[in-house]
């Protein structure tokens, strides 16, 4: 069967395919400006802590970075419909130019536990845990901006090890964030260790 392989790393309303999520924190309202405002010479550090989903009880790190809060590691809520790299499907191999034989058990838990689950467009809107969400196009932009601009954002923002092809990014805001790969509708992944793919909530084709 033939598949279109899609790279985008902002929403677009596809169930062909199945991306990794990142949620963030609605941003707080914004307070009154004082009136002699003092702007910051040097970007705050990133300020990196955790936090649990309550509903399994998986702790997750998060960072600040501005005025932004995101997960700095892939979402593992079992959604109904979600899938780890690998499960029940096969891998392309880019050196042979195929697909290859399904991965055992425990390569597919190993890459859930690595790279967090993939979500359809349909899972991804509802999966994030309570108080999260997906982010906007608008939140995403505003993220890459914080960072340099999209010139530099992927290098800063990936983490500093498990990137193929001596891919891997300096991390220094962490982000960290790892090559998950996708997969498609038909069962088969892609790209893990290569590319990473994250929802948004910003609908790109309806």
């Amino acid at each position: 069967m033939n598949y279109k392989k899609i790279f985008n790393v902002v929403a677009v309303a596809a169930v062909s395919v199945v991306f990794s999520i990142g949620c963030n924190k609605p941003e707080d309202p914004p307070e009154d400006p004082p009136e002699d405002p003092v702007i910051p010479a040097v970007t705050p550090t990133p300020t990196k802590t955790d936090f649990t989903d309550g509903r399994d009880g998986t702790t997750y790190k998060k960072v600040t970075i501005g005025t932004q809060t995101w997960m700095a590691e892939n979402l593992k809520y079992n959604a109904e419909g979600s899938v780890c790299y690998g499960e029940r499907g096969a891998i392309y191999d880019s050196e042979r130019d195929e697909y290859v034989d399904m991965l055992s058990e425990s390569e597919v838990q190993a890459n859930c536990a690595k790279y967090g689950r993939l979500y359809t467009w349909d899972d991804a809107k509802t999966a994030c845990p309570s108080g999260w969400r997906l982010p906007t196009d608008a939140e995403w932009t505003a993220l890459t901006d914080a960072v340099g601009g999209e010139s530099t954002a992927g290098k800063k923002l990936k983490a500093a090890s498990g990137w193929a092809n001596n891919g891997n990014g300096t991390d220094e805001y962490g982000f960290s964030a790892l090559p998950g790969g996708y997969g498609y509708s038909g069962g088969d992944f892609d790209d893990a260790g290569d590319a990473g793919n994250w929802w948004g909530s910003t609908e790109g084709d309806a």
